[in-house]
């Protein structure tokens, strides 16, 4: 039995591009459909750290860190505002593993670091994993301006306050995970992106418009165990 996981989320940039509707469906298994905002899908690359890593109820000292980089879009089914993730790159090994064995999570092997200095997120991530595409990403990110409850911001609240994410099974399978913890404190952001061949490694051309930038300290997560999507409209 694969129990839930507790973990912190931290130091993370959230880059973040309105997309044609039509284009993201393309990309998507059937059973999801794209959510929007002002008319608009949006694709999202989100670098950050996952820290205390561990089965729920273990203490701290038995966890592991987990540095990561996520490319994702946002769906609903059933009426649940979700997330989707096409690609997910970390640090650890046994963590890329087991988060595909038990999981069902399209994670990636990837050296990756993460620097907190003078203010500023340095964030490199080049992805080793066997026979997958190459993708590399570099990027320097900053808080900027003051910080904000996420729901109290239209555009924070459709990217961040979701509680539920969907991937897409070796098998075709369509499964979910949901997630718990307290609302997003945000910052409006800056970033300096050297580097970013994620997008064409996961089908996408990066796009040409400029991207809106939120960065958050973190919180803390629990997500459960790893579900098989029912078919649509059953409970």
């Amino acid at each position: 039995m694969v129990l839930p996981l507790e973990m912190g989320w931290r130091h993370l940039l959230f880059e973040n591009w309105p997309v044609d509707p039509a284009l993201m469906d393309s990309h998507l298994p059937e059973p999801l459909t794209p959510d929007t905002h002002d008319g608009s899908a949006w694709l999202s690359v989100v670098p950050f750290t996952n820290v205390d890593v561990r089965p729920k109820g273990l203490p701290r000292w038995a966890s592991v860190p987990l540095p990561e980089l996520n490319v994702r879009t946002y769906v609903t089914r059933d009426g649940v505002p979700s997330v989707y993730f096409f690609s997910l790159d970390a640090q650890g090994i046994s963590s890329v593993v087991g988060a595909r064995l038990f999981h069902h999570l399209p994670y990636y092997y990837a050296r990756i670091s993460l620097s907190w200095t003078d203010g500023r997120v340095q964030f490199s991530s080049r992805r080793k994993h066997p026979g997958a595409r190459p993708a590399h990403y570099e990027a320097t990110y900053w808080p900027t301006g003051e910080p904000f409850s996420a729901p109290e911001d239209p555009l924070g609240e459709f990217l961040v306050e979701r509680y539920r994410f969907y991937t897409e099974a070796p098998d075709g399978t369509l499964r979910y995970t949901d997630v718990s913890h307290d609302p997003w404190t945000l910052y409006p952001a800056t970033a300096e992106v050297e580097t970013d061949t994620l997008c064409s490694a996961d089908g996408f051309d990066r796009p040409d418009s400029d991207p809106v930038y939120f960065y958050s300290p973190g919180l803390d997560v629990v997500a459960e165990p790893s579900r098989l999507a029912p078919s649509e409209g059953e409970p």
